[in-house]
């Protein structure tokens, strides 16, 4: 009977370690099935210091749009071949401002995309430079970071203009087992100040925070979780004492099961 009870014991409390463990890891947990969630449409990545921005101008008339257009670059890919041709960029100085062809300084730094585009049309049209101006703008230096419990850290450079903090973590391969889905950082630098937000994976939560949507140049630290920071103080300089401990609680657990078989 004793033996049967031991069993049962050993049976429970891996079951309840199983639960706790899938509470740990298991993402958004608290979302209902089939819950409509409003989604900001609206948002849109902002111009700040130091972006390095792609501009272009184009009309009917070729020669016209030719001015405002800087030239290709090539660049090569080891060994002397040759690679892929890239539009060099207008780079937004400390003040916040680029320097156009012959408009001249102008001040982008808070502007969204469309606005620039909207501004630089504007400009081309009302100074009778180009009538029929097509503006495109494009980020060439958008990138994030993506660091600590994670299965391929490293910086990944963003395509488009819109990224989501999950989106983040999918490129660098989801965290490891041993990530803290507690405590998942974004660092951020605005005007100056720099802003860390933290962020539980497992609540819906994430959602409303001002950091999901990441932006040029933002950091994200996934915290290792207490199994690694157990290891971490095993593989230390006092691993002696932590082993110890462990064959102290082992003498004891074997001297129970020796007074329970008698």
């Amino acid at each position: 009977m004793k033996l049967k009870y031991l069993f049962l014991a050993i049976i429970t409390v891996t079951l309840i370690s199983a639960c706790g463990s899938t509470k740990d890891v298991v993402y958004l947990q608290d979302i209902q099935f089939v819950k409509n969630q409003d989604i900001e449409n609206d948002y849109q990545v902002t111009i700040h210091k130091d972006d390095l921005l792609g501009i272009t101008v184009n009309s009917k008339n070729e020669e016209l749009s030719l001015p405002f257009n800087l030239p290709l670059v090539s660049f090569q890919i080891g060994g002397g071949v040759a690679g892929q041709q890239r539009l060099m960029g207008y780079l937004v100085n400390q003040e916040g401002n680029i320097d156009f062809p012959i408009l001249g300084q102008i001040h982008v730094a808070g502007l969204t995309r469309q606005q620039l585009i909207e501004y630089i049309k504007d400009k081309l049209i009302s100074e009778d430079l180009i009538k029929d101006p097509i503006v495109t703008v494009q980020f060439l230096n958008f990138k994030v970071s993506v660091l600590g419990e994670v299965n391929k850290p490293g910086t990944f450079e963003i395509t488009g203009d819109r990224v989501t903090l999950l989106e983040a973590l999918s490129m660098a391969g989801d965290l490891s087992i041993y990530g803290n889905r507690e405590r998942v950082s974004v660092i951020r630098e605005v005007n100056g100040k720099r802003q860390i937000v933290h962020h539980d994976l497992r609540s819906s939560d994430l959602f409303e925070s001002p950091c999901y949507y990441l932006q040029q140049n933002d950091i994200v630290y996934v915290e290792p979780n207490k199994a690694r920071s157990g290891q971490s103080r095993v593989n230390s300089n006092n691993s002696v004492g932590v082993w110890l401990s462990g064959v102290s609680v082992l003498a004891t657990i074997t001297s129970l099961l020796i007074t329970i078989f008698k």
